[in-house]
Parts: C-alpha cells; structure tokens; sequence
C-alpha cells in the first residue's frame, strides 16, 4: 500500500525527522511510506493569509499523487479511534488506494481543498505544533498496521 503525506512547511526539527524516519522504516514492505514537503508561501510584503493559503494550494494540488484517496487534516474533520483508523486503512488496502494525507500550513488550509478530500480527519481537538502533527500522524498510521497485524504494539 502507498501513503503520501503532504505537508506544508520545511526545516523542521532534528527531533520532528527522527522520530518521522523511525516510524516509517517500521512499516516494512507492506507499506510505501512517503513525506514530501510543501514549500509554504511567504506572508507579509502584500501576501494575506489568504492569498498565502491559495498560493500553498496549489503546490499541494500539484503533489497530489493521480487518484489517490485524498484524507484533509483539518480541525473540523472527524476524529478515529486507532481502531477506526485501522478499519479505514484495511478498507483503503482493500481497494488497492493510494493514500494521500495533507497537512495544511499555518493558516490551515482553502475550503476548495477541503473539499476535495474524500475524508477530512483530526488527530486532536488541541492544537498541536506542525512538526508534532507529522509525528504523530505516522505513529498512528504504524499503530494502525499494527492492529491489523495484531503486533503488540497496540494494547487495549
């Protein structure tokens, strides 16, 4: 299976790559794991938060790998259980989709890309720093895979 994460901004912490690049190589075969940073738009000098997020939009759109099923980190999206995102991964491995996780920039993200996400998930109702979220989104997605593997991992 093929997961792409998106994510909107560059040099992140020593710590934040580590513990990313730690979790992804547990994976193993069964999963392509594959971060890809977007470039964020600069604000200030006649660049709003909106102009910015469209801008950062458009290099997502771009980076989107062709079909994939498109999951929206967003505020509003709904939060799973690692239980209930084992179930999404398992139906997601199923029908042979390649998963695209966006994690949008400082400003969030544009309703139109929003709305094109066939899934738009939250990780927590707290606010959580970007270089955490990439952590923790790959925990969770090895968390995940280890459920359906019923690794140790994962207690209940």
């Amino acid at each position: 299976m093929n997961i792409t994460v998106l994510a909107v901004g560059t040099k992140m912490p020593k710590w934040v790559n580590e513990a990313v690049n730690e979790y992804a190589k547990r994976f193993g075969r069964e999963v392509n794991y594959t971060l890809k940073e977007i470039k964020p738009e600069k604000r200030g000098a006649g660049v709003n938060a909106v102009q910015g997020m469209v801008a950062e939009e458009k290099r997502i759109l771009e980076a989107i790998p062709q079909g994939a099923f498109l999951v929206v980190l967003d505020e509003r999206g709904k939060a799973p259980t690692s239980v209930e995102l084992a179930e999404h991964f398992k139906t997601w491995e199923q029908n042979g989709e390649h998963v695209c996780f966006v994690i949008g920039g400082a400003d969030g993200m544009t309703d139109c890309l929003k709305q094109q996400a066939r899934l738009m998930m939250r990780l927590s109702s707290l606010t959580m720093p970007h270089g955490m979220v990439r952590v923790l989104l790959t925990e969770q997605l090895y968390r995940a895979v280890s459920i359906l593997n019923h690794h140790p991992y994962h207690r209940e």
